[in-house]
C-alpha cells in the first residue's frame, strides 16, 4: 500500500491526540485538524485518502457533503455512543464506518477500509 494522508478531527483534546500518535504509526502523514471547520479545507489541502471523523459535532449531514464534495475519501466516523442506527444512517449517506473513538478501533476500521479500496 503507499503512502497515505489522513485528516483527523476530534473535539476532545485528549483524544484527538491519543488517536493521532496511533494513526502516525500507521499512515505517513497525520493532520490533526483542531476545528470542525478546518476539516474540508484539511482534506483538500493535504489530499487526504481518509479522514477519522467526530460525529458527535458533525453529524452525519456532515458525512454526506464530505463525500459529494470526496467520492474516493475513506471517512470513519467516531461516536462515544455508536449505535446500529446511527451506524446504518452514516453508512448510506457515505461513511465507511461508524465506531467508537478507541485507538484500536479506529486503526483497524481505516486500514480495513483502505486495503478494501485498494483491491477494488
Amino acid at each position: 500500500m503507499e503512502p497515505l494522508s489522513v485528516v483527523l478531527y476530534q473535539n476532545d483534546p485528549r483524544t484527538a491526540q491519543t488517536l493521532a500518535v496511533s494513526l502516525s504509526q500507521h499512515f505517513e502523514s497525520v493532520y490533526l485538524a483542531s476545528s470542525y471547520e478546518e476539516v474540508r479545507p484539511a482534506v483538500a489541502k493535504n489530499r487526504a485518502e481518509a479522514l477519522v471523523l467526530d460525529l458527535e459535532i458533525s453529524g452525519p449531514g456532515e458525512v454526506e457533503r464530505l463525500h459529494r464534495e470526496f467520492p474516493s475519501l475513506c471517512i470513519v466516523g467516531t461516536h462515544r455512543l455508536a449505535d446500529d442506527k446511527l451506524w446504518a444512517e452514516a453508512m448510506s449517506l457515505g461513511a465507511s464506518d461508524i465506531c467508537e473513538p478507541r485507538n484500536g478501533d479506529v486503526v483497524r476500521s481505516l486500514l480495513h477500509r483502505l486495503t478494501r479500496q485498494a483491491v477494488a
